[in-house]
């Protein structure tokens, strides 16, 4: 059911094409972007192969995301939740809170005490607000994002 990802992955382009289809809340990957997520994040797996996806970075990741930049710049150690999607045909089967357990189990076996995320405000997100706010995320913090037209609001959950 939960397999890990890498670039080498069977079901490589069909979550990249998933990512895609939902890079409004997401952001667009082409090719080489979509492999370096995988290539340098804590955690990545996706469920039944292409059905539903989450990939999540450490604060020591090499990464440019302005969201995971303003964590880092205020906490110390946490998990953060770049993205996660479940594709329509897969949506109300428990996959979002099984990748998130999922996490949340690697995260506190390294000594993680915190996951992060951030939600589209503007544009909204109500799904994503009422999936965060059963699991116990918080918000912490809100931006616009410059040249983008999103705001986004930053949540917390301690594991």
């Amino acid at each position: 059911m939960l397999t890990r990802l890498s670039a080498a992955a069977p079901a490589f382009e069909a979550l990249r094409k998933l990512n895609n289809d939902h890079a409004q809340e997401l952001s667009y990957a082409d090719e080489d972007r979509f492999s370096l997520l995988l290539e340098r994040s804590f955690f990545a797996a996706s469920i039944y192969e292409d059905e539903a996806f989450l990939i999540a970075f450490d604060q020591d990741a090499d990464y440019d995301s302005p969201n995971f930049l303003w964590f880092r710049d205020r906490f110390l150690k946490f998990v953060y939740i770049d993205r996660v999607v479940t594709a329509p045909a897969a949506r109300e089967r428990g996959y979002g809170a099984a990748l998130y357990g999922a996490l949340f189990q690697t995260a506190r076996a390294a000594g993680h005490t915190l996951a992060v995320c951030e939600v589209n405000e503007r544009p909204p997100n109500p799904a994503s607000d009422a999936f965060h706010a059963r699991l116990g995320f918080v918000q912490a913090g809100s931006a616009s994002l410059q040249g983008t037209g999103k705001t986004v609001r930053y949540f917390v959950k301690e594991l």
